[in-house]
């Protein structure tokens, strides 16, 4: 029977005298398959350069797949090309984590690596952490702890079965400390180290004031929304997003234009749609043009839930188009509305934002270090299991 691999620095060897030491590493596969996977991963091996101990490999599981999307971010992230790009496509939720195991297994057979790290809550999540830990290597799972409470998302069951195999659990706020707490975690296994896509922002805020979008879209100076919408329950069903798109109609009709970005599982849903001229379709932008607009809009509205933590963190008011949230203390303490997702709900927020502009603060810990916290937790987890 094949030992179990414990989340356990590799042994140093003995050496000679007078014989230079050798830097023993410690190999990490670090896995994204989607848009926020690169934009948390990319911070994470900044700091892993910065520490010859540790030997990183990225893999793209080719969940997201069209080049803005995924690739486009490497440049702009600063991301190394993938070890491995597993290319598995779209499919059913059931499909796609099938496929993604199916061709993750050998890669971790033929790596041998000392962990598996997986971050978010995308099928990539929870199917690369389930094939690791069958092979009994450690996963670190980086943002951790978050819940919706809403088992009818997908990525809620993606949260609950990865962080139930995790052997080292970083979350990013204290609510994810909390819910894992109550689900019977062990305490030594939590860290706060803070947040990633912050540091991703802030890496990014600079370098998005020279981005062209604001003025190739007639914007600069002016008031503007933003929009993004991608979750299934709001643009696969038909009802649901004739509902929305006739509140954003209401929202662009008083004097503010909307800028759409179109994932692209929303795009077919919207070619058959009637929309004025304030709402703007766009293709998938890069992250810097993405930056330039959200920091400079009078308000987002999204589905997304890490768009909830950077509109938090620049201070510009965001309504939530969800029926909830896992990241509440964006509503606590930052500057987003749960608005929910009904006509009538969304345009109240929408009301009661213009009568009472939120004004948040940036949580503990979302400064742009992160990623050192995260490194730093990891090398005392190797060290002391």
């Amino acid at each position: 029977m094949k030992s179990k691999r414990s989340l356990a620095l590799p042994q140093k060897q003995k050496r000679r005298k007078n014989e230079e030491p050798k830097i023993e590493t410690i190999r990490i596969l670090c896995v994204g398959g989607a848009r926020p996977n690169f934009m948390k991963l990319a911070p994470l091996f900044r700091a892993f350069s910065r520490h010859p101990e540790f030997s990183p490999a990225l893999i793209h599981t080719g969940q997201h797949y069209d080049e803005k999307m995924s690739g486009q971010f490497f440049t702009e992230l600063g991301l190394p090309a993938p070890l491995y790009n597993l290319e598995v496509g779209s499919g059913s939720h059931a499909q796609q984590t099938a496929e993604i195991m199916k061709r993750f297994e050998p890669v971790v057979l033929q790596e041998k690596p000392h962990a598996v790290l997986v971050v978010g809550d995308v099928n990539s999540t929870a199917a690369c952490a389930l094939v690791a830990k069958k092979l009994n290597v450690a996963v670190i799972h980086v943002e951790a702890g978050l819940r919706s409470f809403d088992r009818s998302m997908p990525e809620e069951i993606n949260r609950l079965v990865t962080d139930a195999i995790s052997d080292l659990l970083l979350v990013t706020e204290e609510s994810g400390a909390r819910n894992l707490e109550h689900e019977g975690v062990a305490a030594e296994k939590v860290q706060f180290v803070g947040n990633l896509m912050i540091d991703s922002l802030f890496f990014q805020l600079e370098k998005s004031k020279s981005s062209p979008i604001l003025d190739q879209l007639g914007m600069r100076g002016k008031r503007f929304g933003l929009v993004t919408l991608h979750r299934p329950s709001n643009v696969d069903d038909s009802t649901q997003l004739e509902q929305l798109l006739r509140v954003l109609k209401e929202i662009a009709a008083d004097d503010l234009p909307l800028f759409f970005p179109v994932h692209p599982r929303t795009r077919s849903c919207l070619d058959s749609q009637q929309l004025p001229s304030a709402i703007h379709l766009l293709e998938p932008l890069g992250y810097t043009d993405f930056v330039a607009l959200m920091s400079q809009a009078a308000v987002v509205l999204t589905d997304s839930g890490g768009v909830q933590e950077e509109t938090t963190a620049l201070g510009i008011p965001c309504l939530t188009l969800r029926a909830n949230t896992e990241r509440p203390i964006t509503i606590d303490q930052g500057t987003n509305r749960l608005a929910g997702t009904s006509y009538e709900t969304i345009l109240r927020a929408w009301q009661e934002l213009k009568k009472n502009p939120p004004k948040g603060k940036a949580p503990q810990f979302w400064d742009g270090h992160a990623a050192e916290r995260c490194v730093q937790a990891i090398r005392q987890a190797l060290a002391t299991a």
